[in-house]
């Protein structure tokens, strides 16, 4: 590649008026150009004698930018690559994150027509480039797997809470509760580390484990003055024990104060057993437990035929959540999601939200809750009471009982 002092571009464009104007930018820029109309040239002397910077058009004649990316990537070629294209921003936009995907150092895409100073701009920019997948094998830093027969016999599982949020008025209106295990030489192991597959027989033991827990620790908040609607999630293998119901009934809080639960059931569950979730949801409502279907979005399956069914509430998988804020087709979903939701009578729960942007425009588009990590990562018991009371401290008082104000 070149030195700082004479850097090298090749431009790689089938019209000779925006090859000209490309080279004479990048020379007032201080690069030597080159300026390529087909691809043979180009890539011959790619091979040979690799630039610090490829300008590349989308349409080639008889090839195109994602072909160009796919070789430039088996040439392992390290310089900076910039699109350019008379095509729109989307076109651009995609071919940009095929060459990220690619590995290539993407520089921002550059619309046609542009000026001098746009040229420039790009130039100037820090190339993006592919963010590592997450690994695929156990680092030495990832919690070891716990055996949950185990962790249910010596005792060393927890439930911990992550706060629900009203969006209308910013207040905590319940919390969703998350199996943990408090192992005696790993610390604490998250659920990744500890759940078998859905069908295993240890389920059982589990949710009533968690069922039993999960009453207790909402005695405890409601002595804090924190009487919140509480989730649990249980695989429809659980609740369609036949014993499951009778059990149910005998540990459910008398007190007046109890608002109900939720009972989290996954989409995947829902649609392999529709006509049975139908029939034990309206049973459960008979004991003020309502089906909330979980992770929505993540098995594709049709909205409405799943809102036909007596569910109470929609959560929204964090990914269709994440950056819906500047992801216009993730931002289509969610709404149409909200809106037919909401013709059926059904609320909807953002999860996974991480930051404001994404936050305001659930608010706009009607979202009925949230809970993420912008408003709080879950808490064993003592530290969830203690941040909520906190917050009121601070002079976020309850908008209604039961509700406690968002630091």
């Amino acid at each position: 590649m070149g030195t700082d002092s004479n850097r090298r571009a090749f431009v790689l464009d089938d019209e000779t008026a925006v090859r000209t104007i490309t080279c004479r930018s990048l020379t007032a820029n201080g690069f030597d150009p080159v300026e390529f109309n087909s691809t043979v040239p180009f890539l011959t002397q790619l091979r040979i004698n690799p630039p610090d910077l490829v300008v590349l058009d989308l349409v080639l004649g008889q090839s195109d930018a994602v072909e160009m990316i796919y070789h430039l990537e088996s040439l392992k070629y390290q310089g900076r690559v910039l699109l350019v294209s008379g095509r729109g921003e989307g076109p651009l936009a995609e071919i940009h994150q095929i060459g990220r995907a690619h590995g290539l150092a993407m520089l921002p895409p550059l619309p046609k027509p542009f000026r001098a100073s746009d040229l420039r701009d790009r130039l100037n920019a820090v190339p993006e480039t592919r963010t590592a997948p997450p690994p695929t094998k156990q680092q030495p830093d990832d919690p070891p797997m716990v055996d949950l027969a185990e962790a249910l016999d010596k005792a060393w599982l927890e439930l911990w809470y992550q706060p629900k949020i009203d969006l209308k008025s910013l207040t905590v209106c319940g919390a969703e509760a998350l199996i943990r295990a408090r192992h005696p030489e790993h610390g604490i192991v998250p659920p990744s580390a500890l759940l078998p597959p859905t069908d295993d027989p240890l389920y059982q033991p589990l949710s009533r484990f968690v069922l039993q827990r999960a009453i207790s620790d909402w005695r405890h908040f409601a002595e804090h003055k924190m009487p919140l609607k509480l989730a649990i999630n249980l695989p429809v293998s659980v609740i369609y024990a036949p014993d499951f119901v009778g059990y149910l009934r005998q540990v459910l809080p008398k007190d007046p104060k109890f608002p109900g639960l939720f009972a989290e059931v996954t989409e995947d569950d829902v649609t392999r057993e529709p006509e049975w979730v139908r029939e034990v949801a309206a049973q459960l409502k008979l004991y003020n437990v309502h089906i909330s279907i979980d992770d929505f979005g993540s098995a594709y399956s049709s909205l409405s035929r799943l809102l036909h069914l007596p569910c109470v509430e929609v959560k929204l998988d964090r990914s269709f959540i994440t950056n819906c804020s500047s992801d216009q087709q993730k931002r289509a979903l969610c709404r149409m999601v909200v809106d037919l939701a909401h013709s059926f009578n059904v609320s909807t729960c953002a999860e996974g939200v991480e930051n404001i942007e994404d936050l305001r425009t659930l608010r706009k588009m009607g979202c009925d809750t949230a809970q993420g990590y912008l408003f709080s990562k879950p808490l064993e018991r003592h530290a969830f009471v203690e941040k909520l009371t906190t917050s009121r401290q601070a002079g976020f008082l309850p908008a209604a009982p039961g509700a406690t104000r968002v630091a």
